[in-house]
């Protein structure tokens, strides 16, 4: 009988500690948790219950680790009111929802359901995630839930919770520091991804931007503070449906974890070490003084290795001289036009700048993009808004860039808005031509518009009675005797000569009225002839006869400049476009004429032109008369072509 006694003892000893810790993972709507109670996860992870932080007296609900010595919080409910004793309460009430109550049976805190139990039956359970749910009593795993701890993070991110957006509802879902560690209540260091055209993650210290990852790209973001690795894998989520970023634990046997420190204002990654005991550090962010956000100040780039480690961009210069406050950023070098005239200059391994002012187009390309950008003038940068499979849509950049620094290992392409003039001195349009520049502005014509003609036209000059007919060919340029060309020339001095070509020497010579020419010579060791030095000046001549090199143009008719043998093999929009440039350069008045830069530029882009005006080097016939030399000097610029006729006595 007294065995049966002890028996009996025994057996409500055992249920009645079983039902003070619950043992279980799940309680229902006839059920509580007070404190002192616990709840735990099927697989032993996590706990929840009531705890004091730190040297608090104040008692919270929460969940942290079950398997791990230190005790580490990972989720507080009652952040804002915490309970003074130990009479706090939680329970399921008859309307369905969690509520969590004091001595005075005063509610604390309750869960905000995300749709209505309508009576139907529910439980609360703690899932080996370290996720807290209210779920139907039938719902088993199914993944419906009318609450959830993970929708409402504290100060930690754990593997599966998502930070960001329900964009159907939305609901956002943001990680807030703890004010102290006797503290848990919401401090002033928050994460959060940002509801924009162009998203991407950012910490905040109280309203001010502490640091950003820049843009995500596809595979990325353009900080590349996460990267593949062996312990976890990320995602970020950008559709109608949500916008967040999550990551997942690719060993189970890894226990990781993000938490925002109010005190060291460090978002931390850390990973528990069975071997130590202690949870080790994997990553940290801000990870440098580059990591701040704005360090440098509008198109200002932070590179770690430099010092001072803020630089300007190549194309700008400090905003202020002497002593350089770096928050005022720089500025470009060479104003921008605003125009179509301006271009870009490509930056490599960069951070791409605070996207808070950036628009996305994903069904254009990146030539399309360009286009788009240079058309309005607000547009100050653009790049690829995903870099996977060689790129694809548009991102653009609206007013001063900031927050950007260098990544050699990792950073994106770039392409800034610059003036042509920086364009043109920097060298940087994406194609380059050398230009050969000879004195007289006449062959910078023919060099610019007979690009496709010239070696042709010698070979196919009809060679029968050639020398003849050149005698009668009106070139509507003046004619000067040898002793003219000898007497300018210095008696063909070497100090005069400028160079040689294939048909001889060129010298610098000064007419008597103090006009400057060019004169090439024939020399007797040359491969060409008299007969080619002809024919070229007549073609130099004709380039720019005043029925071709500017009514033809007028009359819309300059594809008439080509060969016949080029007209179906050249591509006529790129001769015109020479034309164009060639009249451009032999405009009357300086002022109208482009720097050399700027026909770099001209050649290498597809820039808006200006129209040209009637050149300069239409002068009539009586323009070498005496009596007309004083109408040549006032002549800001006069392009000749001379030919000396060599004739025995």
């Amino acid at each position: 009988m007294g065995v049966l006694l002890f028996l009996f003892v025994c057996c409500n000893l055992l249920f009645f500690l079983l039902d003070s810790s619950f043992g279980s993972d799940t309680i229902t709507s006839s059920q509580s948790l007070s404190d002192g109670r616990t709840l735990v996860s099927k697989d032993g992870s996590f706990e929840l219950g009531f705890f004091s932080p730190g040297s608090s007296k104040n008692r919270y609900i929460g969940i942290w680790y079950k398997s791990i010595p230190i005790k580490t919080v990972v989720w507080v409910a009652n952040r804002l009111n915490p309970i003074n004793d130990s009479s706090g309460l939680l329970i399921i009430n008859k309307r369905g929802n969690l509520v969590l109550k004091s001595h005075s049976m005063r509610v604390v805190w309750s869960a905000s359901l995300s749709k209505e139990v309508q009576q139907t039956p529910v439980v609360l359970q703690l899932l080996d995630s370290g996720n807290l749910v209210l779920r139907g009593e039938q719902e088993g795993d199914s993944g419906t839930y009318f609450w959830q701890s993970f929708d409402y993070p504290s100060d930690t991110l754990l593997p599966g919770m998502k930070l960001g957006w329900d964009l159907k509802t939305g609901f956002e879902r943001r990680v807030i520091s703890w004010k102290s560690a006797d503290d848990p209540s919401p401090g002033d260091f928050i994460w959060a991804v940002e509801r924009q055209d162009n998203p991407e993650v950012v910490m905040w210290k109280g309203s001010s931007k502490f640091y950003t990852t820049g843009p995500w790209n596809g595979l990325s973001f353009s900080a590349p503070t996460t990267r593949p690795n062996p312990i976890f894998n990320f995602s970020f989520v950008s559709n109608e449906d949500e916008l967040c970023y999550t990551f997942s634990i690719k060993d189970k046997a890894v226990v990781s974890r993000i938490v925002m420190n109010q005190t060291t204002y460090l978002g931390q990654r850390f990973t528990w070490s069975n071997n130590t005991q202690t949870w080790d550090l994997y990553s940290k962010a801000p990870r440098d003084e580059c990591d701040t956000y704005g360090l440098c100040g509008a198109y200002g780039v932070c590179i770690i290795s430099k010092s001072p480690v803020c630089q300007c961009l190549k194309g700008f210069k400090t905003k202020s001289g002497g002593y350089m406050d770096w928050h005022e950023g720089c500025v470009r070098s060479k104003a921008l036009n605003y125009s179509r005239q301006d271009g870009f200059i490509k930056f490599t391994e960069l951070k791409l700048p605070d996207a808070n002012f950036s628009r996305v187009s994903k069904s254009v390309n990146l030539k399309e993009c360009r286009e788009k950008c240079l058309e309005n003038s607000s547009c100050m940068a653009y790049t690829n808004s995903d870099i996977r499979g060689g790129g694809s849509g548009c991102a653009m950049w609206f007013g001063d860039l900031i927050d950007m620094r260098s990544f050699p290992d990792g950073g994106q392409d770039f392409y800034i808005r610059m003036s042509a003039s920086e364009l043109g001195i920097k060298g940087e349009p994406t194609t380059k031509i050398v230009v050969l520049v000879i004195s007289a502005a006449a062959l910078l014509v023919a060099v610019l518009a007979a690009g496709y003609l010239i070696h042709k036209r010698r070979r196919n000059i009809e060679e029968t009675d050639q020398e003849n007919e050149d005698q009668n060919i009106d070139l509507e340029l003046p004619l000067f005797e040898l002793a003219t060309i000898s007497n300018a020339t210095n008696n063909f001095s070497i100090n005069n000569k400028l160079g040689e070509g294939g048909f001889g020497p060129v010298y610098k010579g000064t007419l008597v009225d103090g006009q400057e020419i060019a004169v090439k010579r024939l020399s007797k060791i040359s491969d060409q002839g008299l007969k080619e030095l002809k024919n070229e000046v007549i073609l130099f001549s004709k380039l720019q006869h005043r029925n071709l090199a500017w009514k033809l143009w007028n009359e819309g008719m300059s594809l008439q400049l080509i060969d016949a043998c080029y007209q179906e093999s050249c591509n006529r929009a790129e001769v015109i476009r020479c034309v164009h440039i060639s009249l451009l350069c032999v405009q009357q008045h300086p002022d109208d004429r482009p720097s050399m830069p700027s026909v770099i530029l001209m050649l290498g882009s597809e820039i808006v032109l200006p129209q040209p005006k009637q050149p300069g080097f239409l002068v009539n016939k009586k323009s070498t008369e005496p009596d007309s030399s004083s109408s040549m000097l006032e002549s800001s610029s006069t392009n000749t072509i001379t030919i000396s006729e060599l004739e025995g006595r």
